[in-house]
Order: structure tokens, then C-alpha cells, then sequence
């Protein structure tokens, strides 16, 4: 703005104030006798032009129809043709209050609009022409303006009214003592008080307890203020925090601006504040920064505990002094949803509470809280009282407003799954620090629609963390079902194992290993893979390892093993629903390893279909990786798998392990293989000690792309004297050599308990096999963890266990056997076939 304008814009004198409007001094017949400098500017003529002429002259009635000076905005008349020029504007209004609008003509002939008023002289008479003022003498004085300045000083006129008496922007100005020295109508609603009874007040007195809280400016009014009358510098919008006097029990914000005032030479005499109340969009703010805050730390990790805890951590203090959260035991626990029905129903767990006061949530309190030292210490039992908020909101499940505590359930689908109680403090601050909230003790409407909508965020969050929670609990039973995670001990060999899956999500993958006892003290041991990971592969691997072990105790030789699992695999299923090639692809290409270890004869007979061969560990401490005939994947078919078998020497370690310990993206198999084996070859580790070491160097950081299964077998051998054999022609009158070998034994084992049951067994088993099998029959005694009996033969036909009629005269004796011994099976062999019984020893030799 230049400085003219800045001067006119500081005039306040009216446009039709004598010292400068036009002014026309008028005799009693209306004739010009005076003549302003302002008239001159205003229509041209000078005072020597202009006196003794007629006002007609200069200034004529407004016309009541015909076009105005284009200045004017007067309508067309009703029906009248439209002009040809520019369109009509609307008329120029209605005059003021005590004028008159003319019509003025301009010394260069344009013509204007302008509002005049009279004003008679005293002792000139009424102006009639009958009497008072003679001729050319001073009659009225007549004052004229341009319409439109009028008009403007007239919106000034406005804008300073309404500024005064109703806009909602505080106003005040301060004298350079900074005293209040005028205020608008909203400030005086501020303060609650007539202006007359604060009027020469100071600023801090006012608002004592307030300051700004904008960073980068003097937190208090004083300072703020001469700040500005000092250097003439305007600050706008700091942000004033403060108790107005109008409303001392809550806490409000306002935006606020300051400028230097000074008159019109200059002088400096205040400064004047504009204030706006911004506390309403300020907690618009803050329950949006809340939600983004909310979206931000709720939910970080998939646990349902841990989402409450959070759901009151990120509510206190920004939102309550106090937040409960109360869920449902079965969601707590094992990630089920409550059941629908009554309150009483809900059986409700304490999983987080943050409070700033312990004092400020005494109305949230449960009935009866859980007993310390019980089973759910941690998460204590809680229960309402009939009529209490929660009672009712979970009779209601909706949210219930009640005083200072708002109770609001969390909802997913048509279930509450628990419930979050937030209160209010009735004090304005805790240990001297104001609460965010302000010293309200209860919640508006605009709170309570914020609570419910963090109320849902928070159900979805604990709903996300109770399916992750049953879904792996899941997992984990489904994994404790397929992985042995207690093997008994084997007379065979030590066994120790690592299992890590690659999905640490479910903790279950495709990668399976099993150790089955057999026949004869002896131990199958396995290691498979199934193509992916996840529930989809640990069930796959569920089915072939299930089939691995029913197989296994049938005593097949391990190429065998592997051909009926083969054609197992390869058959297509039963259509149990809509097609899916899902089980085909995670079943053909399955790779297996299963290796049969005698104690007695110190050989180990082993295969693969498409598995990494085992290493073997010499007791002093050389790695081999047997060439063992490769077989193809499991399903594809086509090729035979071959056996191989290697005598190992007692002490012996055999490792069998999945490619995901020894394949990674930063190095290939053979790398993985030699630091397998530098691993392995320190005779004097432990069997642990060799599972932590391998796993820390092949897979450092405990996580793989792959799944990863190892075991390690450390071998031993039966003692000679746990093992008696004899080797009997097929006569008669072998069976009765073999019970008196056999009972002899027994008698030297300290077993002659168990020699009645072992003469039957041996009788029937060594009868049997003259009278159906082939010599020469071999006899074998091991005394183990159970006794052990074994009849071998050269026959292929085994006995079957049958019921005999009353009239049959055999088929007897193998009942009879069965009733006697725990188990009994056959296996078969190159050479024949293996009749086999398992004894419990007595219980003193047992104990």
C-alpha cells in the first residue's frame, strides 16, 4: 500500500464532512454565493464560474426513468427495450438517512452521481424566498460527495462494526505499558466481563497461568508484546495455550497475532492482539494424530498379549488417564473366539493396564481380581458386578458412556472378544504435568466416536493375532505329531538331532527324520524332503513319514523300503473335492535316505531315492561320504533303488541331513559338504555339542531359505555276552537240543524266570521251522532291554496267526506263542526268513 492510500486509508472523517466535502454556499433563491476548492475538484468550475449561478445549474433530481451516467447502477423499467450499450448495472440504492442523491454535471460535460444534504444558517429563514435571507445573502449550506466515495466509507464504517461487535476474533489493543486499553465484543466473551471492569489491565493478568507454546518465540504475553513494539515486526499465528477467566475448568488454545500501532505521525501508542480460539480444531488434531499413532504402534507383532498392552500404552495420557483391556480367556490362550451369551459367560483376563495415577481409575476396578500365585498370575481373572459399565456393555455389546469411564467392547464380526475401559481423571494434572486431555473428567461426543473407532482398529489387530495364535498353536501340535521330539534311548547307537524349519512363522516345514527301533536290537534310521515348506509340506511329510515307519517295522531291507514308497507316491489319489495338483507337486520329487544299523553285526545297510548320501565318521575322526547308488526321486519311477552295506567300527558316527544344511546361496553343496565334514571330525565332541557346532557354522544366523534336518547316530555293539547263537541241523530232534540250549541261557543270564514262557516259544519256533522251513536252522538269544529270541531258516513261507476250531488238531502252538511274548514278527532275508519274539524281563530284573 503506498502512503497516500495508507493516509486515506487512517482518515476516518466522512466524505461528506465540511472540512472536505464539496460545499456550496446557497442564498435563499438557491443561487451560488460560495464555492470550495473541493467543489472545484469535484465538478470542474471555479468559485468565479460558479457564483451567481443557479444550483440547477450544476445539480438536477435524479431522473425516475431514462439512462444514468454509466456510473450508476439503476435497472432497466419493466417491459422497457433493452439498450444497445452495456447492460444496465443495478440502480445506485437508496440514499442515506438526511440526504439526497442528484444528478451532477461536470464542467467538461460527463455527468455523476453524488449525495448531497442541506444545512441551514441560523437567522436566514427557511429558505423560502418570502422572507429571511435577502438576495445574496448566505441562506444553506449545501454538502455533496461522489455516490460512490460515500458508499465505501460507508463499508469501512461496517467493517469496523462488525470487527467490533461481531466477528469471533478476540481483538484487544494495549497501550506501550501494555494495559488494555480497548476490546471487541468476543473478547469481552472471553473474559466474561463488561469491558469497563477490566479496562487497564495488563495481559498477564488476565491469563496468569498461560503461555505460548510455539517453538522459537518468548513463551510469555509480555515478552511477546514488547517484542513487537520494539522492533514494529508483526507475529502472526503463535499458538497461546491457557485458562480463559470466561471458562476456569478447561484448557484452551488460541491463535494469536500481534502488530505495532502508531498514529498518524508516527508515534508509537500500542500494540493490538488478534486472537482466535483454536482449541476445537487443535483436538480435531490430536484425535487424528492419535489415530495415526494408533496405526502406527498397535499391531506390530502378531501376539495378543502384547497388541493389548499397546492398545493402552499408546491411549495414556494422550487420550486417559487410565486404560484397561480386558479379553477372553479362550482368546488369550488358545486363539478361539469367546462364545455368544450372557455377561456371566465371559470368562474375562487382564492382558494390559497403564494408568498415570494408580488412583485415577478407581471406578474401572474388577469385582474380583485374580488371586496372586494363581495359574494366571500374570493375566489375572476378572469379573463386574451386575449394573457395572462393563456388565453392560457386554450384555449391550456397545459402548457405554458412564460418568468418567467409557466402556467400549471389542468387536469382530458378531463376537466381543473383550473389552477396553478408558477413564478419565477428575484431577487437571498428575505429579504437576497437565493431561493432554485437559482437565475434562468425561468424554465428549467426539471422544467417544474417537474410542470406538480405536476400539475396532484394536479389534482387528487382536483378531489378526488370535488367528495367528491358534494357527500356530496348530502348527505346533501338528509338528510335535510328525517330528519325534523324544527319542528313547537305543541300544544301537546315541542319537542326537537338529530340526529348523524355514517358514518361522508355523514352525514346521517339509523336512522329516525318524529313528525305529527294530527286530533284533537293530535301528532304522531316516531323513527326507519334501518339495516347499509349510503346512502344506509338513502334512505331506506327515503321510511319508507315517508310511516310512508302518514299513519299517514289516523289516524290509531299505531298497525295498523305498520301492513300496516309491509306488506309494507315484499312485494318484482319491478325489476327496475339487481338483488340486497341490499334493502331487509337493509329493513327486520328495527325497529319501533310510539306513538300517545291526548292533550285533556292525553293519549298516542303507539307501537314498535322490537324497545326499550320509557322511560317516571313523572313530579317529577321518569323513567319508559313501558312493552310494543314487535312486530317483520319490514318485517319478522308472529306476530301482540299490542298497549299499559298510561294517562300522563301534564308535562309528553316521550323519544324515537334508540339502538345506549344506546348500545356501553363498556357497554350493560341496563347500557346505567339506564344512560338514571339518565340523563332524572331532572324535571327542559330543553329540550335541557336533549338532550346535554344525548348525552355527552352516547356518549362522539360525534361519535358511531351506528346512534343515540333522541326525547324528554315534554307533555301539551288543557285548559277546549279551548275545548267544547256535546253529541246529532241521531234525526232529533239534527242538528238544534247542530248549535245553536255550534254558541253559537263561539260567546263566540269571533269567530262569522266563524259562517256562521261552521253552514254549523256542519249541513252537524251532517245530515250525523243521517241519516247514529248511535247515540249517539257527537259534540267537539277545539279552537287550527286552529278551530277544530268534529262529532263522531257509524257508520263505511265514506262520500266520490263526484261531483253531475245538475239533482242529494244531494251529495252536503260534496263539499260544503270541499270548507270551510282547511282540512277535518275521523277517525276511537273503538266505530265508526270521521268526523273532520280544520277552519283558521280570520286574526286579527290570528294576
Amino acid at each position: 500500500m503506498s502512503a497516500t492510500r495508507a493516509a486515506d486509508a487512517a482518515d476516518f472523517r466522512g466524505p461528506l464532512d465540511i472540512s472536505r466535502a464539496a460545499t456550496v454556499v446557497l442564498d435563499g433563491r438557491d443561487t451560488v454565493v460560495g464555492w470550495s476548492p473541493a467543489a472545484t475538484a469535484l465538478l470542474g468550475y471555479s468559485p468565479r464560474e460558479a457564483a451567481g449561478r443557479p444550483l440547477s445549474a450544476f445539480l438536477a433530481p435524479l431522473p425516475a426513468d431514462g439512462p444514468l451516467p454509466a456510473a450508476s447502477d439503476r435497472p432497466a423499467a419493466p417491459g422497457a427495450p433493452a439498450p444497445s450499450g452495456p447492460p444496465a448495472r443495478p440502480g445506485p440504492g437508496p440514499p442515506p438517512t438526511g440526504h439526497e442523491i442528484r444528478l451532477a454535471r461536470h464542467r467538461d460535460g460527463h455527468e455523476l452521481l453524488v449525495v448531497t444534504t442541506l444545512c441551514p444558517l441560523a437567522g436566514a429563514g427557511d429558505g423560502s424566498g418570502d422572507g429571511g435571507a435577502g438576495d445574496g445573502a448566505p441562506g444553506r449550506v449545501l454538502v455533496a460527495a461522489e455516490l460512490g466515495e460515500l458508499r465505501q466509507w460507508e463499508s469501512r464504517l461496517a467493517l469496523l462494526q462488525g470487527l467490533a461487535t461481531q466477528s469471533p476474533v478476540g481483538l484487544a489493543i494495549y497501550d506501550t505499558d501494555l494495559r488494555l486499553t480497548w476490546s471487541n465484543t468476543a473478547y469481552e466473551r472471553e473474559i466474561g466481563k463488561p469491558l469497563a471492569e477490566y479496562l487497564g489491565m495488563r495481559a498477564d493478568e488476565l491469563y496468569s497461568g498461560g503461555r505460548f507454546v510455539t517453538p522459537g518465540y518468548p513463551s510469555t504475553l509480555d515478552a511477546v508484546m514488547h517484542h513487537v513494539i520494539d522492533t514494529g515486526e508483526p507475529i502472526l499465528d503463535l499458538h497461546f495455550q491457557g485458562i480463559p477467566p470466561s471458562d476456569p475448568g478447561t484448557e484452551h488454545l488460541w491463535s494469536c497475532s500481534y502488530y505495532r500501532l502508531e498514529d498518524a505521525h508516527g508515534h508509537v501508542f500500542g500494540v493490538c492482539e488478534d486472537a482466535f480460539d483454536i482449541s476445537d480444531r487443535q483436538r480435531a488434531q490430536q484425535r487424528l494424530a492419535l489415530l495415526v499413532e494408533v496405526g502406527r504402534r498397535i499391531g506390530t507383532v502378531l501376539d495378543v498379549v502384547t497388541t493389548a498392552e499397546e492398545i493402552a500404552e499408546v491411549t495414556v495420557p494422550e487420550f486417559a488417564a487410565a486404560v484397561r483391556v480386558d479379553i477372553a480367556r479362550v482368546t488369550v490362550m488358545s486363539g478361539e473366539l469367546p462364545a455368544t451369551g450372557s455377561p456371566a459367560a465371559m470368562d474375562l483376563l487382564r492382558v494390559g493396564e497403564h494408568s498415570v495415577d494408580p488412583a485415577a481409575a478407581d471406578a474401572a476396578e474388577p469385582l474380583h481380581p485374580g488371586a496372586p500365585g494363581s495359574p494366571v498370575d500374570r493375566y489375572p481373572p476378572v469379573a463386574y458386578p451386575p449394573g457395572s459399565p462393563q456388565d453392560r456393555s457386554l450384555a449391550s455389546g456397545g459402548l457405554v458412556l458412564d460418568d468418567n469411564v467409557l466402556v467400549v467392547p471389542l468387536r469382530v464380526g458378531g463376537s466381543v472378544l473383550g473389552l477396553v475401559t478408558f477413564v478419565r481423571s477428575p484431577r487437571p494434572r498428575v505429579s504437576g504435568r497437565p493431561l493432554a486431555h485437559g482437565p475434562a473428567t468425561t468424554f465428549d461426543n467426539g471422544e467417544v466416536a474417537l474410542a470406538d473407532e480405536l476400539a475396532a482398529r484394536a479389534a482387528v489387530c487382536i483378531d489378526n493375532a488370535r488367528r495367528f495364535t491358534r494357527e500356530r498353536s496348530a502348527s505346533l501340535a501338528l509338528q510335535r505329531q510328525l517330528l519325534p521330539h523324544h527319542v528313547p534311548p537305543q541300544s544301537a547307537v546315541d542319537i542326537a538331532y537338529r530340526y529348523l524349519p524355514s517358514d518361522d512363522v508355523t514352525g514346521v516345514g517339509g523336512d522329516w527324520f525318524d529313528v525305529i527301533p527294530l527286530s533284533g536290537t537293530r535301528v532304522g534310521l531316516v531323513v527326507g524332503d519334501v518339495v516347499g515348506h509349510g503346512l502344506q509340506a509338513a502334512a505331506t511329510m506327515g503321510r511319508l513319514r507315517t508310511s516310512v515307519r508302518a514299513f519299517a517295522q514289516l523289516d524290509m531291507a531299505p531298497d525295498e523300503l523305498l520301492t513300496r514308497l516309491d509306488d506309494l507316491v507315484g499312485q494318484p489319489g482319491v478325489p476327496q473335492g475339487p481338483p488340486s495338483d497341490a499334493y502331487d507337486e509337493l509329493t513327486t520329487g520328495a527325497t529319501c535316505l533310510y539306513a538300517v544299523y545291526d548292533p550285533v553285526s556292525r553293519r549298516c545297510v542303507m539307501a537314498r531315492a535322490g537324497h545326499l548320501p550320509p557322511a560317516v565318521v571313523h572313530p579317529d575322526g577321518q569323513v567319508t561320504f559313501p558312493d552310494l547308488p543314487a535312486g530317483p526321486p520319490l514318485g517319478l519311477g522308472g529306476l530301482p533303488f540299490e542298497s549299499m552295506e559298510i561294517e562300522l567300527p563301534v564308535g562309528s558316527l553316521l550323519a544324515l541331513f537334508t540339502d538345506g544344511l549344506v546348500e545356501a546361496r553363498d556357497h554350493d553343496i560341496d563347500q557346505g559338504l567339506d564344512a560338514l565334514g571339518r565340523v563332524l571330525g572331532t572324535p571327542d565332541a559330543s553329540l550335541d555339542e557336533l549338532c550346535d557346532r554344525a548348525v552355527s557354522a552352516l547356518v549362522p544366523d539360525a534361519t535358511t531359505a531351506d528346512d534343515t534336518a540333522l541326525l547324528l547316530a554315534r554307533t555301539r555293539q551288543l557285548d559277546e555276552s549279551q548275545v548267544a547263537e547256535w546253529e541246529l541241523p532241521a531234525e526232529a530232534v533239534t527242538v528238544g537240543r534247542a530248549r535245553e540250549l536255550a534254558t541253559g541261557r537263561l539260567a546263566a543270564w540269571g533269567l530262569e524266570e522266563l524259562s517256562f514262557a521261552t521253552e514254549l516259544v523256542v519249541s513252537e519256533l524251532v517245530t515250525n521251522a523243521v517241519r516247514y522251513g529248511g535247515g540249517p536252522l539257527r537259534l540267537r538269544l539277545i539279552r537287550d532291554r527286552t529278551l530277544l529270541c530268534e529262529v532263522a531258516d531257509t524257508g520263505h513261507t511265514s506262520p500266520h496267526l490263526r484261531h483253531s476250531a475245538e475239533d482242529d488238531e494244531g494251529g495252536r502252538g503260534l496263539f499260544i506263542v503270541a499270548q507270551l511274548v510282547q511282540r512277535w514278527g518275521t523277517r525276511y532275508t537273503p538266505a530265508g526268513k526270521t521268526i523273532w519274539t520280544e520277552q519283558a524281563f521280570p520286574p526286579a530284573e527290570f528294576g
